[in-house]
């Protein structure tokens, strides 16, 4: 149950995906504008709501800070009986993404794992830096509903996951914490043809999930929404 439900909230799942999602990515296919730059990353923290079926709602914690060179993510959950978080340390360089370290944690009625991936296991992104580079990559490249990119990353144990993903369309939504513009991004379970995750990124603030969405055979089982956001000495969108 407890690794059913963390697929459902990290990628995302979510977060995020929820608590999933890409370089070191492997987007084969992906190519960026070289006239679009990519969002610089700004630090921020930022609370969710989870909803899953058949399960009280929940909060999601989200910080993105700056550590000297290095950029971490940091995201936490607890619902009922079970929580889990995830830390990933990264450096970006232009439109590079680098996965230095990554660590989680989950438990259910209290007996739990923790997992580590140190840098020489990061053959491509753990799923927190790849929820980050995929922010700043959405709407920056050719993907679309008839020819999607590829995404690869790696999961908690180090097993290499795969998506394909496009670009839905950029246009405004609403969540809790207010309005905001939104790159709102599709991403297909390569192996699943079942499920599918919507996510939508704001554009200026790469890493800040606005809604994430999982459906199962066209019925949503998972959804995420932005509560609160508080940039640290930016401004707010």
């Amino acid at each position: 149950m407890r690794c059913a439900l963390y697929q459902h909230i990290q990628y995302p799942r979510c977060l995020l995906a929820v608590t999933l999602c890409l370089t070191g990515l492997m987007t084969a296919g992906a190519q960026a504008s070289p006239s679009t730059a990519f969002s610089t990353p700004q630090p921020f923290e930022a609370q969710y709501r989870l909803k899953v079926d058949g399960w009280p709602s929940a909060t999601i914690t989200h910080h993105l800070s700056q550590e000297e060179s290095h950029w971490r993510s940091d995201m936490r959950f607890s619902i009922a009986v079970i929580s889990g978080e995830e830390r990933s340390r990264f450096s970006v360089a232009d439109d590079a993404t680098r996965a230095l370290l990554y660590n989680s944690r989950y438990s259910l009625f209290g007996i739990g794992n923790d997992y580590q991936l140190k840098e020489e296991q990061l053959t491509t992104l753990d799923r927190q830096t790849a929820l980050f580079d995929l922010s700043r990559r959405a709407g920056k490249e050719n993907c679309i509903e008839a020819a999607p990119c590829d995404l690869r990353f790696l999961d908690h144990e180090g097993e290499e996951e795969h998506y394909r993903y496009y670009m839905d369309n950029q246009s405004p939504i609403s969540v809790p914490a207010g309005e905001f513009d939104a790159l709102n991004v599709v991403m297909l379970n390569a192996e699943k043809s079942d499920s599918e995750l919507h996510l939508s990124f704001h554009p200026d603030w790469p890493g800040l999930v606005l809604s994430a969405e999982y459906f199962k055979d066209g019925e949503r089982e998972t959804q995420i929404a932005l509560t609160e956001f508080s940039p640290s000495g930016g401004v707010t969108p």
